[in-house]
């Protein structure tokens, strides 16, 4: 099935709508994860934190991120975690503050608060956007078919990349490089945790699409 085919059939809230927010980005509600892993294979290595930002828009129509949502993650059974990404992440999994919650329980309670702001924003499906967000969309559609969770509200396949959005607008891939080119204040000391890194990538993602917008480049909320 093509990505246009898909879309005629299940992106029914696109430029029709009458809230801003769903003809802006054809029904789409943008939502920021950002994941913290054992390893990089999405089928074997545990998903070990996870973070949502859920975007909302103004009444000039520029974009800030909304509201937050992060869980540590318990990894499941029979998951791979390499020493090196415990490592990189400084994840102690042994921590007797770590508050652990299944993958089920946490997307569980994403996929909720991401369907009320569909509702609230008159649009019909959430796009992740991430910092290189293959490998977000990646663990997080691994972690759904591990659980067997219904009702996903994310698109499948598509993805708002802003890796690629910030070499774009700022010649800068790397997220603390491209924070520091958008002027957004980034401690690298932070760096590595599920929820500070979303809520950077959501800042990054807010601030190039409204520089967009306040160059001219989107006007018209009813086309």
């Amino acid at each position: 099935m093509s990505e246009d085919h898909f879309d005629e059939d299940q992106d029914t809230g696109g430029g029709g709508s009458r809230h801003p927010m769903a003809a802006r980005f054809r029904g789409y509600l943008p939502v920021v994860v950002d994941v913290e892993t054992g390893g990089f294979n999405s089928a074997t290595d545990a998903l070990l934190e996870i973070a949502a930002t859920i975007i909302g828009m103004d009444e000039m129509g520029f974009l800030y991120p909304e509201h937050t949502l992060f869980f540590r993650v318990e990894p499941f059974e029979g998951a791979n975690i390499e020493p090196a990404a415990l490592e990189f992440t400084g994840i102690k999994l042994d921590h007797p503050l770590r508050m652990a919650v299944s993958e089920e329980s946490a997307l569980t309670d994403i996929f909720r608060s991401i369907r009320k702001s569909l509702k609230a924003n008159g649009c019909k499906r959430a796009v992740l956007v991430g910092h290189n967000a293959s490998f977000d969309l990646g663990f997080l559609n691994a972690a759904v078919a591990r659980n067997d969770l219904k009702r996903n509200p994310f698109h499948p396949f598509s993805s708002f990349d802003t890796a690629t959005l910030a070499g774009l607008a700022y010649g800068q891939t790397v997220l603390a490089k491209a924070c520091q080119a958008a002027d957004i204040d980034f401690d690298g000391r932070e760096a590595h945790s599920a929820r500070y890194d979303t809520e950077k990538t959501a800042e990054l993602f807010c601030g190039i699409v409204n520089r967009w917008k306040e160059m001219g480049g989107w006007e018209d909320f009813d086309r």
